[in-house]
C-alpha cells in the first residue's frame, strides 16, 4: 500500500466517489464507494509510479496533508 493523501469526493456528475493523488499529477480514480475508489487509487497510483519510471522521470515522496 503506497502513502500518498488521498483526496476523495462525489461527483454527483459521475455519480460515484472520485479520489485525486496531489503528489502526483494527473492521478485519480474512482468507485461507487469511497474504499472501493481508495482501492482504486492505490492501483493507479502504482501505474504512475511504473509508468514515470518508465520514461526516466523523478517519483514524487509522499508528503503529509492534517486534514481536521
Amino acid at each position: 500500500m503506497y502513502k500518498y493523501t488521498l483526496f476523495v469526493q462525489w461527483s454527483k456528475e459521475d455519480n460515484c466517489y472520485i479520489v485525486s493523488v496531489p503528489d502526483l499529477p494527473g492521478c485519480m480514480a474512482d468507485g461507487e464507494t469511497p474504499e472501493e475508489a481508495a482501492k482504486n487509487a492505490q492501483i493507479m497510483i502504482g501505474e504512475w509510479i511504473e509508468t514515470a519510471k518508465a520514461m526516466g522521470r523523478e517519483i514524487p515522496e509522499p508528503t503529509y496533508v492534517n486534514v481536521v
